[in-house]
């Protein structure tokens, strides 16, 4: 497997791919970026984070720049860091949902976002450039320890506006929480404490040993599931290693589904500030997140506003038209009020706030939401080009449906949409679509399939 480098930052297999020599390159073109200011980094517990960090680290001094280390810690943590510290950048070291034998660097601007397509652009630019000039034995950069800016995003989320925590007290919510070993093995747990919930650890211990495979994915946490139905849970929390993601299981030990985090928290966040008499700005998704969204949207009379897939995108788009919550059907939710990225422990307050207001339980939630299902799928397209393929189905489906190509094709019907995109890492396209109905989601899958293959 080759290096991946994207929008997404840097990403491979250590020791194949993501070797000392590719660290210090990325790190140190990073530096000279920043202009040599200081950097915010942290890693998400993977066993080969700690090495990985001393190289970036080490460079980053060698570099001349202020290295502010958090330590294990969430991504959303250093995002938050950068914004507050007024940093001239930051560097999160993991490969978020992948394997374990992954690492990899996320790369943030002064305003805690990632970089975007064109800060990008210049960043490569000055990585391929070739030698690095290093500063002298006396202009050195300084390395500060700052494990304390965890509890500073702890503090965060604790103080959003729309949390009434002695209520949620109350509760005692029992809730199981599968942290897979990594960043959120810690962070995770304290913040459901501090909502007074009794709290049943799974994978919570930090060694950076995925206990199964990282994504949370349904088919990776069915021994959360049955642990939630085991010990009468209301609900369950599973997280990826950086803690950017959350999934949430019911009562029942059954998954509401990644596209139902974002759905259900702005209902709740629509639901709470249509009391005011303002009108509301725009929610904020990416193109393949569930039409739910719309339909919520649509009740509170606000608009939507859709983006290319990716964080990046969605944020600096919120941060456009002065969203306040957004993300992505991922299990990514942002919200203004705590910091424009995507972050599991805002999902996991709002959740727990949105449950003790509603006073029902997570699938009654669910069931008065609209009601539709996803699915995925993806075709090897070979030595075809892809994007010859998806100009050729835009051609065969104008007039049949609302079509949108900023990024890949997405087409629009009246009760449905499929969304087929490029990979940027595999001669594939993968084929999202949604219905009300998980036949129909099958069937428009199955029949894009057939289309591409047939224009094979």
């Amino acid at each position: 497997m080759s290096l991946m480098v994207s929008i997404s930052g840097v990403r491979g297999i250590v020791g194949e791919s993501l070797t000392p020599e590719v660290i210090v390159k990325y790190a140190s073109a990073f530096a000279e970026y920043c202009g040599r200011g200081t950097i915010v980094i942290g890693r998400d517990g993977r066993i080969t984070g700690k090495s990985i960090a001393h190289l970036v680290s080490s460079t980053l001094l060698q570099m001349g720049c202020t290295v502010v280390a958090i330590g294990i810690c969430a991504t959303p943590t250093v995002q938050l860091a950068v914004e507050k510290r007024r940093a001239a950048g930051g560097i999160s070291i993991t490969a978020s949902h992948n394997p374990i034998e992954w690492n990899g660097l996320k790369f943030l601007a002064p305003t805690g976002l990632f970089l975007d397509a064109d800060e990008n652009r210049e960043f490569w630019k000055i990585a391929e450039q070739g030698k690095r000039t290093y500063r002298r034995w006396d202009q050195q950069g300084k390395h500060t320890p700052a494990p304390e800016l965890v509890d500073e995003h702890l503090r965060n989320v604790l103080s959003l506006p729309y949390l009434r925590i002695e209520d949620v007290r109350k509760k005692r919510f029992r809730v199981v929480v599968d942290c897979v070993n990594a960043a959120g093995g810690t962070i995770v747990p304290q913040l459901l404490r501090e909502f007074g919930c009794d709290v049943i650890e799974m994978n919570c211990d930090v060694s950076g040993v995925f206990s199964h495979t990282p994504e949370p994915t349904p088919e990776n946490l069915t021994d959360l599931c049955a642990r939630v139905r085991e010990t009468n849970a209301a609900l369950g929390i599973a997280v990826d290693p950086d803690v950017d993601r959350l999934v949430l299981i019911d009562e029942h030990g059954e998954p509401i589904g990644e596209e139902y985090t974002i759905a259900s928290v702005i209902k709740f966040v629509l639901d709470r500030e249509t009391t005011t008499a303002r009108r509301l700005p725009p929610v904020v998704v990416n193109l393949s997140t569930t039409r739910a969204v719309d339909d919520i949207a649509a009740k509170h009379g606000v608009e939507v506003v859709r983006t290319a897939v990716g964080e990046i995108n969605v944020a600096k788009k919120m941060r456009e038209v002065g969203a306040l919550v957004g993300g992505e059907g991922s299990g990514g939710v942002i919200l203004s009020a705590s910091h424009i990225g995507r972050d599991a422990l805002v999902g996991i307050a709002l959740t727990l706030q949105h449950l003790t207001d509603f006073g029902g339980s997570l699938s009654e939630v669910k069931k008065k939401m609209p009601q539709y299902s996803i699915t995925k799928g993806k075709i090897n397209v070979g030595t075809l080009d892809p994007d010859n393929i998806l100009h050729r189905l835009e051609e065969r489906y104008v007039g049949k449906g609302n079509i949108t190509t900023i990024d890949g094709l997405k087409i629009d019907f009246p009760d449905s949409w499929v969304h087929l995109r490029k990979s940027n890492t595999e001669p594939i396209i993968r084929i999202i679509a949604e219905s009300a109905t998980r036949e129909k989601a099958d069937a428009l899958v199955q029949q894009f399939t057939a289309e591409i293959v047939g224009k094979t």
